[in-house]
């Protein structure tokens, strides 16, 4: 890791230490297995296993197809090595390459929600992978092949492909070919070029590289315009050095060796090798609007900016993702799998691989959604030379990818379940646009392009805030600010293990000598001299109360915002944050917002933690609060209002206060998709909600429900919580003039990072909420 100006931040080696107590806590590995059927009685039991076993084993006996009914088959993937070419790693073996082949597994959860076992076999030779995995067919509905090395995964492929009646992908080769193909047509369209008549330079000749020379054969590109190398040079006729089938079908008829004497008039670099390739002085002799494809990883063939220095024209992509256009795998594959499962294709085919390439160029044309937008970061892209591939965060890559690609199935004839409904089915692929951690993604991407802001926290001292500290700091997000005594926290810092130090990678304020602290007193007294606070006390409280001096910090602009309520009661950091930064004006009061994320997605909550039982109109405040609040997540907000009456069924102070409400929301926020008041089960299920109120203004699945007082909202939040195991991001504080938050004490490390997070973008985007 690079060192900014007089700030040492952590070497590589404290990343590895990072990722090494990332795998083994709190538990080694990264993935588990649960049940998806309750095994709650006897019953239960017998359905799961005997005797209820039975009728679902003898039902595949007489129709295989009817295994994608009654098992996880169609959702299940293995991702297979035998770790002969592992990421930069080399042949380490397949246990080595097991950490890998896991965080394959979580992207396909992540991304797509496609359950995956890894499985890393001893098999070094083609006839014993193609044996073994070929034997796994029953188990799988598709196979992912992973770090098997060239050229023996090219036969290996071939022959799996042959043999089974799955899907079998191998992703280092044609997951790479399908995004630079992506880019290239758009490259190819920005300059003005066809692809059947441009000279394409490639350097190296593995199974990424040869990948992307066939994929771009089939979209239009020569075989006679293609120069391939590789470290024996150029791939030429009669070459007998390091040469294989797959290579041999782009050897020229030429006298050119090197590099240097085959690129002039390139429009096309393919870089897979090695840093450094491409000199400048080469780059000079490619032709007008050249696109450079410099993929190898970490350090390209040419760094962006020495290439726009030579060519400014240049068009480039990278593997990295701090430049723009990067060229990254897992812009396709959970999609490509996504849409193959579904539809129950037998194999992914050239028509299928072309139906994703095409997607994801249509959809670097389309406007960039809000979503995208926020992600990337700064002005929004518009398709161009900067902007040739859909960023990793736009959502609606699933939405174009797995339809694309089940429709080339069924019109290539080897889709077995062919969709039937394509709107339903988008819908359907709507779950998993929001899953788990990544509903945080496009407030982490927005943080980190963000100019960097200063945050500040009042538990300084707190293990969690300093672990916090270190990762705000490694993932280039914020600039700490910690409330705490020097001593203390050199302290905790060498007894965590942590590599940060005070006043060289973030600010210490130290309550008990700060030059700031008359200050402070003055400011402090000016705003709570009235309220019976003296000037003596507003000394004291100055020198002891970490959430004052924090909030003083931000109302003086000595930091961006605040973070507090680590520690303490919530009610005695909301006076400080009350009586010191305030409400914006015309807000009648703070609410408290919080998100649970599960399985299901995202659920917000309010108000959960500040008004006991707020009025019609601060409840409809808290409401149109709380939305503005959610698109800062990407998510269109769908609230619903709920109380123990559905639509007037019963007649209470408390559900009169909410009916009241809705009405001050639709005349407040006519475009806000809301209704009430109805019961928790009728804002989650439309099914319901129809039954009761067919002309319900709420449509789908509600994901922001507001409660008619904090009693009801802090004991579903809780009680939720636990028994979804989601995870709680928040209270995100409602109404605050100046970005503050105020966490509770169960808060983990990386709770605090999240919030920070948040705090960095509405400090740098205020304007939005």
């Amino acid at each position: 890791m690079t060192e900014d100006k007089g700030k040492a931040l952590p070497k590589s080696g404290d990343l590895d230490e990072q990722a090494l107590f990332f795998h083994r806590y709190p538990r080694p590995g990264k993935l588990e297995i649960q049940a998806t059927k309750p095994l709650g009685n006897q019953r239960d039991l017998a359905l799961a296993y005997s005797p209820g076993v039975a009728a679902p084993c003898l039902a595949i006996r007489d129709n295989p197809d009817a295994a994608a009914e009654y098992t996880s088959r169609a959702n299940l993937v293995a991702v297979i090595s035998n770790g002969t070419a592992v990421l930069g790693l080399g042949n380490i073996g397949p246990l080595a390459s097991k950490p890998v082949m896991e965080g394959k597994a979580v992207l396909f959860k992540k991304f797509a929600g496609i359950d995956v076992f890894d499985i890393e076999i001893e098999a070094p030779e083609i006839d014993r992978m193609v044996d073994v995995i070929s034997s796994l067919e029953p188990t799988f509905g598709g196979i992912n092949l992973e770090d098997i090395k060239a050229p023996e995964c090219f036969e290996v492929e071939r022959r799996l492909r042959e043999k089974m009646a799955i899907p079998v992908f191998h992703d280092d080769q044609h997951g790479t070919a399908i995004i630079v193909a992506a880019a290239i047509l758009n490259g190819l369209s920005l300059a003005g070029k066809d692809i059947a008549n441009v000279k394409i330079v490639a350097s190296g000749a593995g199974a990424a590289a040869l990948a992307c020379l066939n994929l771009l054969v089939n979209l239009g590109a020569k075989r006679e315009n293609i120069w391939v190398h590789d470290i024996e040079g150029l791939v030429y006729k009669g070459r007998e050095v390091l040469m294989d089938p797959w290579k041999s079908v782009y050897a020229q008829e030429t006298d050119k060796r090197v590099l240097a004497e085959s690129i002039p008039g390139a429009d096309v670099f393919l870089g897979l090798s090695a840093a450094g390739v491409l000199k400048p002085d080469l780059l000079g002799q490619m032709a007008e609007r050249p696109l450079i494809m410099a993929l190898a990883n970490p350090t390209p063939e040419i760094m962006p900016d020495q290439a726009r220095a030579v060519r400014p024209d240049a068009m480039i992509c990278t593997g990295r993702s701090d430049f723009p256009n990067q060229v990254n795998n897992v812009l396709c594959f959970p999609y490509i799998f996504r849409g193959a499962l579904d539809c129950g294709a037998t194999t992914i085919n050239e028509e299928m691989k072309m139906a994703a390439v095409k997607a994801i160029a249509s959809l670097a044309r389309e406007e960039v959604n809000e979503v995208a937008a926020k992600a990337i970061g700064g002005d929004t892209p518009i398709f161009g030379a900067d902007y040739l591939i859909p960023s990793p965060f736009d959502q609606r890559l699933i939405l174009r990818i797995a339809p694309a690609v089940a429709r080339a199935a069924e019109e290539t004839g080897v889709a077995k379940r062919p969709i039937a409904d394509y709107d339903a089915y988008l819908d359907q692929l709507n779950r998993f646009v929001f899953r788990s951690g990544f509903i945080m993604k496009p407030v982490f991407a927005a943080a980190k392009l963000a100019s960097k802001k200063r945050v500040i926290f009042a538990e300084g001292e707190d293990e969690r805030v300093l672990r916090a500290a270190q990762v705000l700091l490694e993932e280039n997000i914020a600039k700490p600010i910690l409330i705490g005594r020097p001593s203390i926290i050199e302290a905790r810092l060498q007894r965590f293990g942590l590599k940060i130090r005070p006043e060289i990678d973030f600010e210490l304020v130290n309550p008990q000598d700060d030059p700031r602290f008359k200050d402070y007193v003055d400011d402090y007294f000016n705003l709570v001299g009235r309220k019976g606070v003296i000037p003596e006390a507003a000394r004291t409280i100055v020198r002891t109360n970490a959430t004052v001096i924090g909030a003083i910090a931000v109302k003086r602009g000595d930091a961006d915002a605040l973070i507090c309520g680590v520690e303490g009661r919530y009610a005695r950091h909301l006076r400080d944050v009350s009586q010191i930064i305030g409400k914006k004006p015309g807000v009648l009061d703070f609410s408290a917002l919080s998100l649970l994320i599960s399985q299901r997605g995202a659920t917000f909550f309010t108000d959960t933690y500040v008004t006991f039982n707020p009025s019609a109109e601060e409840i409809a405040e808290m409401t149109i609060m709380a939305a503005a609040e959610i698109r800062r997540f990407g998510i269109t907000p769908k609230a619903a209002l709920v109380s123990h009456s559905n639509f007037g069924s019963r007649d209470s102070d408390s559900s009169e206060k909410m009916r009241k409400a809705i009405c001050l929301v639709k005349e407040l926020a006519p475009d806000l998709e809301a209704d009430g008041e109805m019961h928790g089960d009728s804002a989650i299920s439309e099914v319901l909600r129809k039954r009761v109120m067919p002309n319900s203004t709420l449509t789908g699945e509600a994901n922001l429900l507001v409660f008619p007082n904090i009693d009801a909202a802090n004991i579903t939040l809780g009680v939720v919580k636990t028994m979804t195991d989601s995870l709680h991001v928040g209270p995100i504080l409602l109404g605050a003039a100046l970005p503050a938050h105020i966490l509770s004490p169960s808060v983990t490390s990386r709770g605090v990072v999240n919030m920070a997070a948040l705090a960095v973008v509405e400090a740098s985007y205020p304007e939005q909420a």
